[in-house]
């Protein structure tokens, strides 16, 4: 099977999990015995937005697949819910011989590690919840920030994306637009119907009724600038999650990016902790 390497340590292949064609991106690691880190992107993000994190833990192997419809996975014959990413997600690291995984959700992503940590208990060790809600039952952004999300003009048109993404992202976007630079030169479209298909999966689904069942421990990571997930969102969250801490970042929705250093810190902290505790005081 053809497989290409990329100069951050992913190794690309084209895998056929179920009824679905993905593209999936590997960093091997060096077998350190950790379970593997399995990333979930935000809407309309493709692997190579998300292989920044797997530069903050080289020993560690980090996983990320393209959605259907997205980047370089192809397009699939109908709509699919979140549950079938879920789904997806597990048959993708048992591909690679695991049986058990962390996992890292960011924005859209972050719905399916709260689906994959319920519906797929089994395979699911840790979650990181990196600038997401609990889905349609949550506090809004404001409308206008809304309707900018629901059409994906910010990846077709590069000048759109430099002229909103203080408003969209928050944070040292609002001073600093240029520092989208690299956030935008990572981009990989596909299609308005793989966007649609990304929007459709989340009608309806909502995970504020079940996050107090939620096992596993887990780590809510926030902006206090995120003009498309206010704070209260992952307040609410942490409140309902059993085995919860929240940090507060001082920046936007794209902390991950323009925080890297603060951010590993607490995702690698939070994956290596031997015990992890419960309910610790919110940031």
């Amino acid at each position: 099977m053809h497989r290409k390497t990329t100069d951050q340590g992913f190794q690309f292949e084209m895998l056929t999990i179920g009824k679905h064609r993905v593209r999936v991106g590997r960093q091997r690691g060096r077998n350190t015995g950790k379970p593997p880190l399995l990333l979930f992107n935000g809407i309309g993000g493709n692997i190579e937005m998300l292989a920044p994190i797997a530069t903050w833990m080289p020993e560690r192997e980090v996983i990320s697949f393209d959605i259907p419809g997205v980047g370089h996975s192809p397009l699939p014959d109908r709509p699919y819910r979140v549950s079938t990413i879920a789904k997806l997600a597990a048959g993708v690291i048992q591909h690679y011989g695991h049986e058990v995984c962390d996992v890292l959700g960011v924005s859209w992503g972050g719905g399916v590690a709260q689906e994959f940590a319920r519906t797929c208990k089994q395979h699911c060790r840790r979650v990181i919840l990196c600038a997401t809600s609990s889905g349609m039952i949550m506090f809004p952004s404001h409308p206008k920030v809304a309707l900018k999300m629901a059409t994906p003009k910010r990846y077709q048109s590069k000048d759109y994306a430099r002229q909103n993404v203080g408003h969209l992202y928050g944070g040292d976007f609002r001073s600093q637009p240029e520092i989208a630079e690299q956030h935008l030169n990572n981009i990989r479209w596909q299609s308005r119907v793989g966007y649609y298909f990304q929007l459709f999966a989340l009608i309806g689904w909502t995970s504020v009724h079940w996050l107090r069942t939620l096992s596993q421990p887990v780590l809510i990571l926030a902006g206090d600038d995120d003009p498309l997930i206010p704070l209260m969102n992952p307040r609410l969250m942490h409140c309902l999650i059993p085995q919860s801490e929240l940090q507060v970042l001082d920046c936007g929705h794209l902390f991950l990016l323009t925080r890297p250093e603060e951010s590993a810190q607490f995702i690698n902290e939070f994956l290596d902790r031997p015990e992890i505790q419960t309910n610790p005081v919110a940031a």
